[in-house]
């Protein structure tokens, strides 16, 4: 919920893979406000799905215009919009954004609803970016886990061949914490995991915590944004901020070190993107609970913060080359397959 980040790639869909220039758009504080109403169930969705419609728009030509192109110098946008529903055990999952108003309105074909397909044929629709991941880890050593901590965290394992890809949810990622640190400070985010270095983290109520009946079921699987919100703020009663950072950081860690246990073979290396990488109090807390290499994708000349958008253009590519864009190990579709609906420019 913080902005749009924009990405420029230039790929065939496969091996080849050239980063270009990126940028975050910050969404206002209203917009911000009304969308987290919106996922939250309340509120006006096509008003809504207009104005992040239009903020992307903003961001695709501020994106051009920094790097000193045009829209014809652009093949295709990855449009993935916002979930604001996501029930894969139901059938159902919901990401607002029209794909037909940004092609009119940024004059560039677009790729929207990639995930939709998926959910269709009883995948669970995230993760999606396994398949970008294993691209731009491909002079790796394997097995290598990359892991994405935004509002959700989610892994993937790459190994050895083709099938070798394994994609899931972990739990926890920003989400919680972000709204405690709103909730009683409104920040929008716990700065450096500051707060969550200065609390204490209640083992007890960790414990419970972890007890949530996801954590042992087997991938692929997938959450919604506020999946366990409920039983945080039970179990988060009458805590003072900082040891309410502290424990929702300690249980994002701890889901992530036990979601290892699912994957084939250890990772000799896990390397972090997504927001929850500049919290030092988590990565510190990922360096004492995992017994591999944490990286921050930083360290190793990636774009920490472009690779979500940069995996969505990476996923245009494939879709308009009828490639797939998620496996059985990824979402749990039945076989590989593309996804992706067209909407072409005027």
């Amino acid at each position: 919920m913080d902005g749009v980040d924009a990405a420029l790639i230039t790929t065939d869909g496969e091996a080849m893979l050239e980063p270009g220039r990126h940028l975050t758009t910050p969404y206002d504080s209203t917009f911000r406000d009304r969308l987290r109403d919106l996922v939250a169930g309340q509120g006006d969705v096509a008003a809504v799905e207009k104005e992040l419609t239009a903020c992307h728009g903003r961001a695709v030509t501020a994106l051009l215009r920094v790097a000193g192109i045009g829209p014809a110098d652009v093949d295709i946008i990855g449009f993935h919009g916002h979930t604001i529903l996501h029930k894969p055990e139901q059938a159902r999952t919901w990401q607002i954004g029209d794909g037909a108003k940004l092609a009119r309105d940024t004059g560039i074909d677009v790729v929207y609803d990639l995930r939709g397909a998926d959910v269709a044929a009883g995948g669970q629709g995230a993760p999606l970016a396994p398949i970008f991941h294993r691209a731009l880890s491909a002079e790796m050593p394997r097995p290598l886990a990359v892991l994405n901590i935004g509002g959700v965290a989610n892994v993937t394992w790459i190994g050895d061949g083709e099938e070798a890809l394994i994609g899931y949810d972990t739990g926890p990622g920003n989400a919680l914490l972000d709204d405690w640190i709103r909730r009683h400070t409104g920040n929008p985010f716990d700065r450096d995991g500051a707060l969550s270095a200065a609390g204490h983290p209640h083992p007890v109520k960790l414990a419970k915590l972890v007890t949530h009946p996801y954590f042992n079921e087997k991938p692929p699987k997938s959450l919604d944004r506020d999946a366990f919100a409920a039983i945080a703020v039970d179990i988060l009663r009458d805590l003072s901020v900082e040891d309410g950072a502290a424990l929702l950081t300690a249980f994002t860690v701890e889901t992530i070190s036990q979601a290892a246990i699912h994957m084939p073979l250890q990772p000799r290396q896990w390397i972090v993107v997504g927001g929850g990488r500049h919290n030092q109090a988590l990565m510190d807390g990922l360096r004492a609970r995992i017994d591999a290499e944490i990286t921050s994708g930083d360290d190793i000349g990636w774009s920490g913060d472009a690779i979500e958008a940069q995996a969505f253009g990476y996923m245009a590519i494939r879709s308009r080359l009828s490639l797939p864009i998620s496996y059985p190990g990824t979402t749990g579709v039945p076989h590989p397959m593309s996804g992706g609906v067209l909407a072409r420019k005027p």
